[in-house]
């Protein structure tokens, strides 16, 4: 977890370099939020045309750190970001 949240307060940072073991968990944990949050959406009802209301919220929330790790983990294995 301290990775996820490690990425999460870092959403500016463009630069520099992340490891394999924190981008695979920040997704990781990432992709099991999603799930947890569209189950809760259709336990709820509350999809809007197909996409839930707390899947986006929390879409929106990752919008920014997401490209920024993805960014650094190129810079980590020699790419540009």
């Amino acid at each position: 977890m301290q990775w996820y949240l490690k990425v999460l307060r870092q959403y500016r940072d463009f630069s520099g370099r992340v490891r394999r073991a924190e981008y695979w968990m920040f997704t990781l944990v990432s992709v099991i939020i999603s799930v947890v949050l569209a189950i809760i959406d259709a336990a709820l009802g509350l999809s809007l045309g197909g996409f839930g209301v707390l899947g986006g919220l929390y879409g929106l929330a990752v919008l920014l750190p997401s490209p920024a790790v993805g960014a650094r983990r190129l810079h980590d294995i020699g790419r540009t970001g």
